[in-house]
Parts: C-alpha cells; structure tokens; sequence
C-alpha cells in the first residue's frame, strides 16, 4: 500500500485526490495531510475520515482551533512553514503530492526531494521559482518529479517509450480562459466575478485568475522548460477552447504524439500515484464524433501580456522567474480582494520585472529572499493604487 502525503489537502486537487485514495482504499492510504487553514473544520473532517499520522497547517493560530476540534487521540499537529517542510521531510511516506498553491509549496517539496520522496507535483510555482535547484536536487537524490498538471501529465505521457533526443518541441494546449473573444478595450471592466467563470475547468480562485490572464499558461511554459529539460524555443501554446488535446510533443521526423481525454483532473492525479501503472477508473471517456471539432489557435500576447512577461522571464533566466510569480500573486490576490482592476495584474508585474536587478539563483533561501522583495514591492505599489481611489 502507498502511503501519500498530500500538501494542500483542502485545494482542488487535494480533494480530487482524496476521493481517488477512497476509491483505491485497497492500494492507498493517508500519512500526512497539509493545507493553508483556512478552513479548519474542513481539514478535520478530512482527519476523521483518513486518519492521517500527522497534519501541518500553515496558519498557525489554526493550530488551536484544529486541536479543539479533534479531541485524543488525534494527529501530531504541526504549524507554520517550518510544520509543512517537517511534514514532507520526517514523515514515512512513499509520495508527496505537492498540490499548495504558490510559492508557499517551495520550501516542502524541495524539503521532500531533499528527503528521497518521489514527488507527484500540481504546484508549478516550485517549479517556476527555483527549477535549476529543484530538478538538480532531484537528480542528486534520485528523485522523480511526476507531473499533475493535466498539460505537463500530456507531454509526460507522450514521452513515453521514446527516445528524449528524438524530441523536436512540446506544444502545450491552453483553454483561452473566458475572455479569449473579448475585446482588449473591455478588458478594464473585467470583474472578479467575470474572471473566476472558467469556460472548462473548476479550479481553485488563483488558478482560475491566472487562467483568464494566460499567467497559467506562461508559468506552464517556465515548468515544462524544467520538468523535461528543454530549450526555451522548444515550447509553445496553442489556444484550444475545447480542452480535449491537453498537450502535444512534436518528434523531429515531424510526428506529433497527443494524449486527449475530457477535462477530468483525476485522470493526471491518478496516474501519477500509480506511475508506470495504470487503472481502470469510471471517469467519462472521450466521445470524439459527439466533440465534432477540434480547433487550435495562435495565443495573443497583445491582449494577453501575462504569457509574454512569463516568456521573457524565462528567456532572462536566473531570479526574473521567482519575481515574476512573486509579482503575479501579489497581483492577483490584490484583484480578488478587489483593490486592483483586472487590467493592473499584468501592469504590475512589468514594472517589479523592471525594477528588480536579474542574478543568478544560488540557492532556496536566495530564492526566499527575492521572491520575499518582490512581494514588498507589488503590495507597496497596490497600497498606492488602492489609496489613489
């Protein structure tokens, strides 16, 4: 039996992949569980119900009120940032889903690698911060990075049974969120509300956010340059409006391998948990003469600057990626707390890119510092934004 520990437990994927432990209950159990604490009387239900041995919870005044709620005997508690990287690092489990939203993921699923997990990972921003030293200390440990990500599960799936020097380029398929008609001069009306009705996917709010910019897709491109050691050039977007080609790898005879199903995120998350494995589950299967019709689009970068800015921080290198994600949660965290207009998200970002000097990316806690700037420098410019109204 695999024992998992999940980081982000109450998130989308968190309890997409709860469900899939309940549904294999004969193959899976829960060691550990991890969430932001939010939402406390969720993660004790869920402590109930999986038994976990322990359970770290990044606010840590969400200690005492979890404590409260779950009388002797329960799980060793754990708090703060210092709990999440216990958590992944001291506990027996044989994988560690990595699923927190943002960069709060760093420190525990490198924590996890540095520990010999085999790392099942949905927090692309791990992968955006801090790549070179993550994939290194992978490949130092003999750690495999499994993706989640229903794109990064494509290109993975794709990749399988050939030859990685036969690889010419990766095409990654992007749903064009819901303003991929909208006209670029009513952008500034967007709404929370607007932004957070995805056309195809139900996701947590920073996703679905960074999904109606192409952020999504742009932290996507930075990944996939990491988890498969590729080129800058060798991955592009395709705007896909039907969500059923999730991603595509271009050979260099000209063969184009896709992996297409319907838009069901516990096909990637289970695949992950039983990798080189596959199981038989009820989800729906894909229908093509109901589907009709496949189109594929080029992504506007003029309408959507976010997939550029993610581009060129990639094409910068070095610590531009770690102040571009910093930037773009601060950002979007501003929007849905409705102190910023949908059209500052990517202003914002462009301007901490400039100001921010590029070095080289040493180490986790450099990385920790400048993402730590970064944040300073958004939420100064927000402060100022939201006292100009």
């Amino acid at each position: 039996m695999k024992r998992i520990t999940l980081l982000g437990a109450t998130g989308s994927i968190g309890l997409r992949t709860l469900e899939l432990v309940s549904s294999f209950s004969e193959e899976f159990s829960v060691a550990g569980l991890a969430a932001r604490g939010s939402n406390v009387e969720l993660i004790a239900d869920l402590c109930r119900k999986y038994a976990p041995r322990a359970v770290a919870v990044l606010n840590g005044a969400a200690v005492d009120r979890l404590a409260r709620l779950l009388p002797p005997p329960r799980p060793e508690l754990l708090s703060g940032p210092q709990g999440l990287v216990a958590l992944a690092r001291d506990l027996e489990a044989d994988i560690v889903v990595s699923a927190l939203v943002g960069g709060a993921g760093l420190l525990p699923t490198m924590a996890a690698i540095e520990a010999g997990r085999i790392v099942a990972l949905a927090n692309k921003e791990t992968l955006v911060m801090a790549g070179s030293l993550m994939t290194a200390a992978a490949r130092r440990h003999g750690v495999p990075l499994l993706p989640v990500d229903s794109e990064h599960s494509a290109v993975f799936q794709c990749l399988v049974g050939h030859n990685k020097g036969d690889l010419h380029r990766i095409l990654l398929t992007a749903s064009g969120g819901p303003f991929r008609e909208l006209p670029k001069e009513q952008f500034a009306r967007v709404t929370v509300e607007d932004a957070l009705r995805h056309p195809t996917w139900k996701m947590g709010a920073k996703i679905t956010i960074d999904s109606a910019t192409l952020m999504n897709k742009g932290l996507e491109i930075i990944e996939a340059r990491w988890l498969f050691d590729l080129k800058p050039d060798q991955v592009q977007v395709l705007v896909h409006p039907q969500s059923i080609v999730h991603s595509m790898v271009e050979y260099i005879d000209g063969s184009v391998i896709a992996q297409l199903g319907v838009a069901d995120m516990g096909v990637p998350i289970l695949y992950a948990l039983t990798y080189p494995e596959r199981r038989p589950t009820p989800a729906a299967r894909l229908d093509l003469t109901r589907i009709g019709q496949l189109t594929f689009f080029e992504p506007d970068t003029e309408r959507f600057p976010c997939l550029r800015l993610a581009r060129a921080a990639l094409e910068c290198g070095g610590s531009a990626p770690v102040v571009l994600n910093a930037a773009n949660e601060m950002a979007v965290a501003a929007f849905l707390d409705r102190k910023i207009g949908f059209t500052r998200i990517p202003e914002l970002i462009e301007r901490v890119l400039a100001e921010v000097p590029v070095g080289e990316l040493r180490s986790i806690e450099e990385c920790v510092a400048i993402d730590a700037d970064a944040r300073r420098r958004v939420q100064r410019s927000v402060d100022t934004l939201a006292g100009g109204k």
